[in-house]
């Protein structure tokens, strides 16, 4: 009895781990922590150039994906709203540097075992909008920048959870001005470098 017991429970466990998995598609949604590049700014025209490293705030991101599965491969793209933030000190004030793009990773992953599963590959951002409060704020050097999407996953019945880290290839630079335009300046490194967290809902 006890023997049927165990295998009726790894029967129901291996049912709900797998139910995410097979070739499909679905919503998803969580949390990031990031960390642009160091934001470098000068006072007055003699100024000398400031070096700030930022600190790192909350950002989140909505969006869906789809997956085409194999015996022991997966290859899921994804379309995703990222916002992310990170606050800078300029001249002595608290400046909130946000930026909102969209995100397209396609992603090749491995199945471990059971519901574990890890994942590589591109990640292709478009950015929206940038905005450095209180500053006027060019846009980015390239609206159009690539990354790299390294991660973990874990899969639950029709949800799943991973944690994965991004890192844009290349420097991609928004340079600012002051209000008064001759007071303060400067440029911040764009490139996006973070810790993301992921629930998905398989539909």
């Amino acid at each position: 009895m006890k023997r049927i017991l165990l295998m009726g429970a790894f029967a129901l466990f291996s049912t709900v781990a797998f139910a995410q998995s097979g070739t499909g598609f679905g919503i998803k949604a969580g949390l990031s922590y990031n960390k642009y590049g160091d934001l470098i700014s000068a006072v007055g025209d003699a100024g000398e150039n400031i070096v700030d490293g930022g600190e790192g705030k909350a950002g989140y991101h909505v969006g869906f994906w789809g997956k085409l599965d194999f015996p022991k491969i997966y290859l899921r793209p994804e379309l995703v709203y990222t916002r992310t933030k990170r606050t800078y000190s300029v001249d002595g004030n608290s400046n909130d540097y946000n930026i909102s793009k969209l995100d397209l990773p396609v992603l090749l992953g491995y199945k471990i075992i059971g519901p574990l599963h890890v994942f590589a590959g591109p990640a292709f951002q478009y950015t929206l909008s940038n905005d450095l409060d209180g500053l006027n704020v060019e846009d980015v050097e390239n609206d159009f920048t690539v990354g790299l999407n390294v991660g973990v996953g874990v899969n639950l019945g029709k949800l799943g959870l991973d944690v994965r880290y991004e890192r844009g290839f290349s420097e991609n630079e928004a340079e600012f001005i002051g209000n008064n335009v001759t007071d303060i300046s400067g440029r911040v490194d764009a490139r996006p470098s973070q810790v993301i967290f992921s629930a998905s809902l398989k539909l």
